[in-house]
């Protein structure tokens, strides 16, 4: 985990070194806008249980600085719905987590085409915390041992426990495709892979998970207006 902690630091260390010596050959330019997505998430657990995507929503508003040429930064706030979807693989029982996050991502922003089209990639790291959690189940999640018929040989702490760490972060990396209209108007797709290193139970030896990551698929569609 350290280890990644450094290679995200250095990752972002480079890319504002690298945006300083460009300002004195290349014309910068600035955006500013907004996005609105759709997500597929689940939890990286340890050990496993049986899960699948959930589907949320993310919205956010974005800052992107690039130069003349074939690299940029982009700055986003933005929230976004995450959690899981419990498989019971058949058998008569739901139950779903959301978790709703404020995002933060620092990006790199790299891009290649021509003055309309163009194809991108972004990668960086993402910080969060969340402001809020809730379930949905068919069942008293509270009283499992009970219930008739209920899957055996399953863990099910997941679906007692309230996530108590708020605060995550990870790696996100996208690619996607913009348009530009008449130089100020930018509108993009992308799809972006979010996979988070914080955990959202507690991960001491006496704790069940050991590993309760984020992972989620954003696909959004965004708008900019170029200020300079």
């Amino acid at each position: 985990m350290n280890m990644i902690r450094n290679i995200a630091l250095a990752l972002l260390l480079s890319v504002v070194g690298l945006t300083a010596s460009a300002q004195a050959h290349y014309t910068s330019k600035v955006a500013i806008g907004g996005k609105a997505g759709v997500t597929l998430s689940k939890m990286s657990f340890a050990p496993s249980t049986k899960q699948s995507f959930v589907v949320g929503e993310t919205m956010g508003i974005t800052v992107r600085y690039w130069e003349e040429r074939h690299f940029g930064l982009i700055a986003e706030l933005n929230l976004e719905q995450r959690g899981w979807k419990e498989n019971f693989e058949g058998a008569p029982f739901s139950f779903e987590r959301k978790l709703n996050y404020i995002q933060l991502p620092l990006l790199t922003h790299i891009f290649f085409g021509g003055r309309t089209v163009k194809g991108f990639f972004n990668l960086g790291p993402e910080v969060g915390y969340m402001i809020s959690t809730s379930y949905s189940s068919n069942f008293d999640v509270h009283n499992i041992a009970n219930i008739p018929d209920f899957p055996p040989n399953r863990e099910t702490d997941q679906m007692i426990l309230e996530p108590t760490n708020k605060f995550d972060y990870g790696i996100s990396g996208g690619a996607g495709i913009e348009f530009t209209i008449k130089r100020k108007h930018l509108i993009n797709l992308e799809a972006r892979y979010y996979f988070g290193i914080g955990n959202i139970f507690p991960d001491e030896r006496r704790d069940t998970f050991s590993a309760s990551r984020g992972m989620s698929i954003l696909v959004t569609l965004g708008y900019s207006y170029r200020l300079k």
